[in-house]
């Protein structure tokens, strides 16, 4: 098991080093999408609409934190589920996505994305959503509003901690069979 900081975008270049076990601190733009953000982006995406980040090289927390209190930036941030956005993963992930960070397993059309696409799954911790908060620096709102928590956000993370859950090349912590 290695320990390391990761200064985002993160490339393909990043994730083929990276492998299940690797604790990880990262750094810089990460975005947040739940399912119902999810449903919309696929919708998007089949209107020929674009969408509100560009995907590529980037990662999206699966998160819907709760209002922030006066002073601070955001609220709770703990990861939901991942199994969620299972059937919309793997067409974002075909279109640049290169990490999730959530929580449980992942399906194997999800991981044979990964595979193909040199991305990556990160777990967070469940039940540590007020400490991961306090690695969140800003939180700006930029698409879906009337989601409410589930809108989509753009967040500036340091230090963000996270393990690698399921590498690129399909080794999970959650499986022994790839």
């Amino acid at each position: 098991m290695r320990t390391m900081k990761i200064n985002l975008p993160l490339t393909k270049e990043v994730t083929k080093n990276l492998k299940a076990g690797d604790i990880v601190e990262l750094s810089g733009i990460i975005y947040t999408a739940r399912d119902a953000a999810h449903k919309r982006l696929i919708e998007r995406l089949d209107a020929n609409e674009p969408l509100p980040f560009d995907l590529k090289d980037s990662i999206i927390y699966y998160v819907g934190p709760t209002p922030e209190k006066p002073g601070a930036v955001i609220g709770s941030a703990g990861p939901t589920t991942s199994y969620r956005m299972d059937a919309y993963a793997p067409t974002l992930l075909d279109l640049g996505l290169k990490g999730m960070i959530g929580k449980g397993p992942r399906n194997h059309e999800v991981i044979d994305a990964m595979k193909r696409n040199d991305a990556v799954y990160f777990a967070a911790v469940g039940g540590a959503a007020a400490l991961l908060a306090l690695h969140i620096k800003e939180a700006e709102v930029i698409a879906f509003d009337d989601l409410g928590t589930e809108a989509i956000r753009r967040l500036v993370v340091e230090d963000f901690p996270v393990i690698v859950a399921t590498d690129c090349h399909g080794n999970s912590l959650y499986s022994t069979q790839n």
